[in-house]
């Protein structure tokens, strides 16, 4: 079936998505799995597809104008899409590709229904599904309906929410183009999603199925409520049965139609127990095959499932890899900082060599797995008490974990809990000069560590910063520089606690901390201010740095006295700065994870962040 303009679905592997996007890709990916039937079928490669837009006059004007949109224009987005879509759906398919496309059908026998179905370049990516977003169609029967379907899959690339999702991701409109996957009906006597872990909580250990009577179209439109299933080492731990009064059926003649349930049969599951679990295996073959958790649309035909799509789960954040099948319990490093962005490598790489204890990767962004510390009473206590006072939202997503009681092994403390041996460390004595003195030896160090790597570069930098960092762990450990740490730390707890107590007001020490010299995120707020006050004369710097917080951006607009400008988000400062490897400070947020459920945070550049990941 292999041509030009066309490519059988045994014939595509997931490496090939310029060539087929992204549903054919995995479903050639797919074919390649023992067990799991896809239906029959082919893609129309996106060489058709540029082959009929090179034929489409005025189309590179409207995408160059369609590019100078912003994603909030949606009335812009909308006219201007329509046009594009038409301007592409009336382009008559090329003699040598249309007589490709029917060969294919006649291989499939030609005869019956065929689904046909959106492919795009850029759809079903790890960071972005464009789930729904373009057109497919379901039972087109003839040569002739397929052609013009498939037609109208290529112009449904610039639907508007397809263009907007496109502009929120940065994916330019010029470099996407649109396969096509068409594939024999079968008939569903049932059809729903899996989804291999479980959207809702997170937890990468239950599945999560919802099913319903005949094409899964009905539960896509909101026509019916599904059941909804979720399983766990091969048992149906939760079920919920809906009540299904309709279905959707094809036609003889094409095309589907809906139709009303029998009484007795609304109230009844679409799945047994044994046909969920035997579908969520299936699903962890899957999932195994593509190496992540996996968003799967199925079909059962005769007490045989068929899959019809698969795709990543973008909506889960990673998790640190382990090398074992315990559970962990993971702390954001990051959000103790208020660092929500991820790394770049070099400050990745440079922070794992002060660290005082292992730090563990995921999504760019460094975690500490505090699981020993919570498995033992002492441990626990200690963590949940420092953590509680430093980021109250951590230490309750931590509790929340602990309080579930099956999610962390307990284990006894290696000894009795106590002091530790030997005398108590020497209070602090009330010295000014001290803060002062050390701050000075640190910048001193500074200033003479500038000055030897100012004549250094390349190699011998990068060899100069490794073979340098005992000396800046000597001074981040100074015997002098923790009480003084601890000093601060202890004195804004005590005077948050009493103050509280005293005068009602929560945490009203934080601000002081803010005011004091040498934070050095205090300093960057105001200096950002500088720069806001530098800007406001200048309409034109406003209007683009409003419009970048519109697009998702790390700014969001307010209304200052003086116009619209741009107020990027405020930096809680810590009155110290912790140890790396154990940070401190007020400041992210973040919700309880529930379960086995993460705790999340709106990052800077949008998505959700976990301070609190749970594997």
């Amino acid at each position: 079936m292999t041509g030009r303009y066309v490519r059988g679905l045994r014939e595509v592997d997931p490496t090939q998505r310029n060539l087929v996007g992204g549903k054919g890709a995995h479903l050639g990916g797919l074919t390649r799995i023992d067990g799991v039937r896809v239906p029959a079928g082919f893609c129309v490669t996106t060489d058709a597809f540029r082959r009929v837009t090179a034929l489409a006059s005025g189309l590179d004007g409207q995408l160059d104008r369609l590019a100078r949109l912003a994603p909030t224009e949606r009335a812009a987005i909308g006219t201007l899409s329509a046009q594009i879509r038409r301007t592409i759906e009336n382009v008559t398919v090329p003699d040598d590709v249309a007589t490709e496309i029917i060969r294919a059908l006649d291989a499939l026998g030609g005869h019956g229904g065929y689904a046909v179905r959106s492919s795009a370049t850029a759809e079903d990516l790890p960071t972005a599904s464009f789930a729904g977003q373009q057109d497919s169609f379901l039972n087109v029967v003839g040569p002739t309906a397929v052609l013009r379907q498939i037609s109208r899959c290529w112009g449904s690339l610039f639907t508007a929410r397809a263009v907007t999702y496109r502009q929120r991701n940065g994916i330019d409109h010029h470099r996407v183009a649109m396969a096509v996957v068409v594939q024999r009906m079968v008939p569903a006597g049932a059809a729903g999603v899996l989804f291999t872990a479980d959207p809702v909580t997170g937890n990468r250990r239950v599945s999560f199925v919802e099913a319903g009577f005949g094409l899964g179209e009905a539960l896509v439109s909101g026509l019916v409520d599904a059941d909804v299933f979720r399983v766990r080492d091969d048992r149906v731990v939760a079920r919920t049965i809906a009540a299904k009064r309709h279905a959707v059926r094809t036609t003889p003649t094409g095309g589907t139609r809906v139709v009303a349930i029998d009484p007795q049969r609304q109230d009844q599951p679409a799945l047994t127990d044994p046909q969920v679990v035997r579908l969520v295996r299936l699903g962890r073959r899957i999932e195994a095959h593509f190496g992540q958790p996996q968003d799967i649309e199925w079909c059962l035909v005769d007490d045989d499932f068929q899959i019809v799509q698969t795709r990543p789960v973008t909506t889960l954040f990673p998790v640190p890899v382990a090398d074992d099948t315990d559970n962990h319990v993971y702390v954001s490093v990051g959000h103790q900082q208020m660092m929500t962005d991820p790394m770049k490598p070099l400050g990745f790489s440079m922070y794992q060599l002060i660290a005082a204890r292992p730090m563990y990767e995921a999504a760019g962004r460094l975690f500490a797995d505090v699981t020993p510390e919570l498995a033992s009473p002492t441990g626990r206590a200690g963590l949940l008490a420092a953590l509680g006072r430093s980021d109250p939202l951590i230490g309750d997503a931590l509790r929340t974990v602990v309080e579930r009681g099956d999610f962390i092994r307990e284990v006894p403390d290696e000894k009795p809990a106590g002091p530790p041996p030997g005398p108590a460390a020497p209070p602090v004595e009330t010295d000014p000069a001290l803060v002062t003195e050390l701050i000075t030896r640190i910048d001193d160090a500074n200033a003479a560590l500038a000055r030897e790597i100012r004549t250094k570069s390349g190699p011998a930098l990068l060899d100069f910063i490794r073979t340098d960092f005992p000396r800046l762990t000597r001074m981040m450990i100074d015997p002098r520089s923790i009480p003084v740490i601890m000093a601060g730390m202890e004195a804004v707890w005590w005077l948050n606690e009493h103050l509280q107590e005293w005068l009602g007001e929560r945490n009203a020490a934080d601000p002081l901390t803010q005011s004091v010299p040498h934070n050095v995120t205090s300093e960057m707020g105001l200096a950002l201010l500088d720069v806001a006050d530098a800007i406001r004369p200048y309409p034109e710097v406003v209007a683009f740095l409003s419009r970048v917080a519109d697009d998702g951006g790390p700014g969001r607009e307010c209304d200052a006295p003086a116009g619209r400008t741009t107020c990027w988000p405020g930096w809680t400062s810590s009155p110290v700065a912790g140890r790396p490897g154990w940070p401190s400070g007020p400041g992210s947020t973040g919700t309880a994870c529930g379960g086995s459920a993460r705790s999340t945070s709106p990052g800077p550049a949008g998505g959700n962040v976990p301070p609190c990941s749970c594997r």
